[in-house]
């Protein structure tokens, strides 16, 4: 009898690592249809589907060109930050897509997408390496972002187009900024228990961090383009990174990222249709990522 309820409920006393992989197998699922399902909220409630269709209807040639590109270079984005995640952690190219992918899923459904290096984690069944290394790869992310929002800031100072922002803001930018150096700093001491980091790794990572954020700042202006929203110059090019560190260092929730990324983009680039951008670059590099996922996703699980 005893063997009969073990055999039902797949818990077996001599093999908990089994059992391990079916909580976590479980939560993965869970995760995944939880985000999917938002995912379809969204769209139900999008109340502006007219002025979407009616934009892209009127594009020329180029601004279609414009937009197929920049979804092009979404799966670019996305070997990036395999790249960059590999780069910490070891690992095949296949493996590091298939939680960088995942990760998508499960970073839309939590705050500041603080679900997406557990997700990974979840999916290497190794916690505090995985969670070591997330923390390391996220702060290198944050840094790029900031570091170069604040260049481009100064850039525009001397070029006499100051961003209307208060001192405030600046104020906690700069704050941002000295905590992200010094847990950089400090990084390899205090992770030294759960995985080997070191300052040289810190380094490839922050310059990773640069590359992926140059790709990020080619597809706004590519979708800027598209909506007619764009036009190249020097100081448009330096309001590109300035956007992502608004965007970036601004509480929010998935539920209503949207909203503060196209707010952002109305500020920054003076055009209503630089709020559809936003929207549209949201959709491009969050939403066609977790729709490749379970593509992507390796079939059997590993042993």
């Amino acid at each position: 009898m005893q063997n009969f309820y073990y055999l039902c409920s797949g818990i077996c006393p001599k093999c908990p690592q089994m059992d391990r992989k079916r909580i976590y197998h479980l939560i993965e699922w869970v995760v995944a249809l939880a985000a999917c399902g938002y995912l379809i909220y969204r769209m139900a409630i999008y109340d502006d589907y007219v002025t979407l269709w009616a934009t892209l209807s009127d594009m020329s040639w180029s601004q279609i060109a414009a937009l197929v590109l920049c979804v092009a270079l979404m799966p670019v984005n996305m070997s990036l930050e395999a790249w960059r995640w590999r780069t910490l952690l070891p690992m095949s190219c296949r493996e590091a897509h298939q939680q960088v992918y995942y990760s998508k899923l499960a970073g839309l459904i939590t705050p500041w997408r603080l679900g997406e290096y557990p997700a990974r984690a979840l999916l290497r069944n190794e916690w505090p390496q995985t969670l070591s290394m997330g923390a390391v790869g996220s702060a290198t992310m944050t840094f790029a972002i900031v570091l170069a929002g604040l260049v481009s800031l100064v850039i525009l100072v001397f070029l006499d187009q100051l961003v209307q922002l208060s001192l405030a803001y600046y104020l906690l930018v700069s704050l941002v900024l000295i905590l992200l150096i010094l847990a950089l700093v400090f990084a390899p001491r205090l992770l030294r228990r759960w995985a080997e980091v070191s300052h040289k790794l810190i380094l490839i990572s922050t310059a990773q961090s640069l590359v992926r954020l140059v790709c990020w700042c080619v597809q706004l202006a590519l979708v800027l383009y598209a909506l007619g929203a764009f036009h190249l110059s020097l100081f448009t090019f330096h309001l590109l990174p300035v956007y992502y560190l608004l965007v970036t260092i601004t509480p929010n929730v998935p539920i209503a990222e949207v909203g503060v990324r196209g707010a952002w983009a109305i500020m920054v680039f003076g055009s209503m249709n630089a709020a559809l951008a936003g929207v549209l670059l949201w959709v491009i590099n969050t939403l066609l990522p977790c729709l490749i996922w379970p593509f992507l996703r390796k079939f059997p699980q590993k042993k």
